[in-house]
């Protein structure tokens, strides 16, 4: 691919697809797990007065256990697309995710729900899986961060206005609507995959499924410095936020009593996120992805210290919580492409296995940190904020390590 003009570095592994209809079909299948997630913050407490439930916290398991479904299938997602194809994998999880949503539907009790969004979770690890590997087919370096970032600007608008639709949904129905439109969505981005979306990864790139060489495509995976380092410091700032997002609900109706104006809120500060998409696939290309995402995670540590100190302190009123908490969104947003792509850069060749592993490494320890401080919520902010604190930390010291200290520069080569 060239670089003399636009044209030649977009990549023909997706055609009959054009660029820009290629880039929102990346973010539509990605946007399954996001809409799955938020559009149901308004709708805990009318699942804990439908099934009696009496601690306000174990309603974090809807949520929770959707992300222990999603990050568990992506150890089995990625090597099934090296073997046999990205399509029919990813065709696959949107057709079980589905079926999960109708079985949402009719849940007879929490449990049963439970299993359902575990499920639901599962299917959703298709598509994240998939989705990364198939613009790792085709494309690399920079232009797969810019891609990457394209695409997550566009499905990023889904977690600012996902819980402003569920709770349009409750106006008009219960809560069980919401995995109704759970299911029409999901049957529509299926079909048009199913109808557009190409196969990107050519028969002779197939890789077997026989333990010994799935063994050895996980072990290179985890022993690459690069891949491995960015994995687990990609983990422990989602950590952080997925806390913010199991406790929302809690944080804004509970301490800063917005009620059912809790969805604006939110969307509010989840624009941080949308706005640093932007602004990363605008300058990735220029600056590069070490100097955007280094960048994005002092910042990330300068805004925990920051609203650790200010609860400490007695003074975290909701302007400032917000303020706080979009400046959190947008580091968030600079850091997760960019860390994507450089943990990707070394597994060309085994993308979908390595995108398999590093999606469950991030997200499951993500959901171990996150749930660990979501469940301490006592009513205040001190546990959220601490474990942000503490989290950011981590992934700070882990980015050093893996870079040897060498932060905002960047590399001729991976990181061997």
């Amino acid at each position: 691919m060239s670089d003399v003009n636009a044209d030649s570095w977009v990549s023909s592994g997706h055609r009959p697809m054009g660029f820009p209809e290629f880039v929102v079909v990346i973010a539509s299948i990605m946007a399954l797990n996001p809409l799955a997630m938020d559009m149901m913050l308004p709708a805990l407490p009318n699942i804990g007065a439908a099934f009696k439930i009496p601690v306000a916290n174990h309603l974090q398991l809807v949520l929770s256990t959707f992300l222990i479904g999603f990050g568990a299938g992506q150890f089995i997602m990625g090597p099934l697309s090296d073997r046999f194809g990205r399509r029919p994998v990813l065709l696959g999880g949107m057709a079980v995710y589905a079926v999960a949503s109708v079985l949402a539907v009719a849940a007879p009790s929490f449990e049963a729900l439970l299993l359902a969004r575990a499920l639901q979770g599962f299917g959703t690890a298709a598509t994240r899986v998939i989705a990364t590997s198939i613009v790792r087919d085709c494309y690399v370096g920079r232009r797969m961060a810019s891609v990457m970032s394209l695409a997550m600007m566009v499905f990023i608008a889904v977690p600012v206005i996902a819980p402003s639709f569920g709770q349009a949904v409750l106006m008009v129905t219960a809560w069980r609507g919401i995995f109704f439109v759970l299911t029409l969505y999901g049957l529509l981005a299926l079909a048009w995959c199913v109808l557009r979306l190409p196969e990107t990864l050519p028969d002779t790139e197939r890789r077997s499924l026989a333990p010994a060489d799935v063994l050895a495509a996980f072990r290179q995976t985890v022993t690459n410095r690069q891949t491995i380092g960015y994995a687990v410091a990609a983990g422990s700032v989602m950590g952080a936020l997925f806390a913010f997002v199991f406790s929302a609900q809690q944080v804004f109706t509970g301490i800063y009593h917005l009620g059912h104006y809790f969805p604006l809120a939110f969307a509010a500060i989840a624009a941080g996120t949308a706005i640093a998409g932007f602004l990363n696939a605008r300058f990735v290309g220029t600056l590069g992805m070490r100097v955007i995402s280094h960048g994005a995670l002092t910042l990330y540590a300068v805004v925990a210290g920051a609203m650790l100190l200010t609860e400490s302190l007695g003074m975290l009123p909701l302007p400032v919580f917000m303020a706080l908490s979009a400046l959190m969104m947008f580091a968030f947003g600079l850091m997760v492409a960019n860390f994507t792509a450089l943990a990707m850069e070394p597994q060309g060749h085994i993308a979908g296995t390595a995108s398999s592993l590093y999606g469950s490494i991030t997200t499951l320890i993500g959901i171990v940190i996150g749930m660990a401080i979501g469940q301490s919520f006592d009513g205040t902010l001190l546990p959220f904020t601490t474990g942000f604190f503490l989290s950011t930390l981590a992934a700070l010291a882990i980015v050093l390590v893996t870079e040897k200290g060498r932060l905002f520069k960047p590399h001729h080569r991976p990181v061997a």
